[in-house]
């Protein structure tokens, strides 16, 4: 008797799902890998509906997808560049120098832990493959020289390896970017010469109007800073990196390939 009540008055208090909630999650790719920044594919659906989240906001859905939601949704779909996920550290396991030998847990957030990290570069990639088991797409793999690289054809520019780099050397650029810094550190010019002799010590030439004509390269933060939004050609930053005493530009078509290396 209490039972049959139990379920009348379930019945009776149920609140009915909005019927857009279920014809969006079924318009998404179902993979609920979070690159949304949310736990699946429902429950983004749902925060569409709710007007509490964009609908372009899924990364594998592509343009014909993401135009049927916005149908569903009565909305106006902004067109956005695709990014994809670029290494800022060139200071691998050849190039830079270590304080101590970790010998613990292999991940980079372990290692962090541990003073920092074992890189003398406490700004550099500890080339632990932190990034290279979030990535759901197989886009990352570790480089002989214990440095990640990312595949751009299986790059979605979903962010989950930004956010799992403990060191925030991953970062998401517009795909129409040729041209980035590979070097993040915030270390003085002595101290990065000593201890990785790719790394920016912030001498200024990149800078110089002479090299870089028309201001597209500036510095912030003793680091020059790219201006990508301003530059249409991007041969004007030739110079800027043929010049750079320490290369530490990198030119996005002309990536050196590394000898890739199996996590263990």
């Amino acid at each position: 008797m209490l039972s049959a009540a139990l379920a009348l008055a379930s019945r009776k208090l149920s609140v009915k799902e909005d019927p857009r909630i279920g014809e969006v999650a079924s318009a998404l790719p179902g993979l609920n890998c979070a690159a949304c920044g949310f736990p699946s594919c429902h429950a983004y659906a749902e925060l569409i509906v709710q007007g509490k989240a964009e609908v372009g906001g899924c990364v594998l859905a592509g343009q014909q997808t993401q135009t049927r939601i916005a149908r569903l949704m009565n909305v106006r779909l902004e067109n956005k560049e695709s990014r994809v996920a670029v290494v800022c550290c060139r200071g691998g396991e050849r190039e830079c120098k270590k304080r101590f030998r970790y010998q613990g847990i292999s991940t980079c957030r372990e290692n962090n832990l541990l003073a920092g990290g074992e890189k003398a570069c406490v700004y550099g990639c500890l080339g632990l493959g932190d990034c290279v088991r979030v990535c759901p797409f197989g886009a990352i793999e570790l480089s002989d020289d214990e440095l990640p690289v990312v595949n751009e054809e299986k790059c979605t520019g979903c962010g989950l390896c930004v956010k799992a780099c403990v060191r925030d050397i991953i970062r998401l650029i517009p795909r129409s970017q040729k041209v980035y810094l590979g070097c993040v550190s915030q270390d003085k010019a002595k101290v990065v010469k000593d201890i990785c002799p790719v790394g920016c010590f912030a001498c200024g030439l990149c800078v110089n109007p002479k090299i870089t004509p028309g201001g597209f390269i500036v510095m912030e933060n003793s680091l020059p800073v790219i201006k990508a939004k301003d530059v249409k050609d991007w041969r004007v930053l030739d110079q800027a990196v043929a010049k750079c005493p320490a290369k530490c530009y990198v030119v996005r078509d002309k990536q050196q390939i590394w000898q890739i290396k199996k996590l263990p």
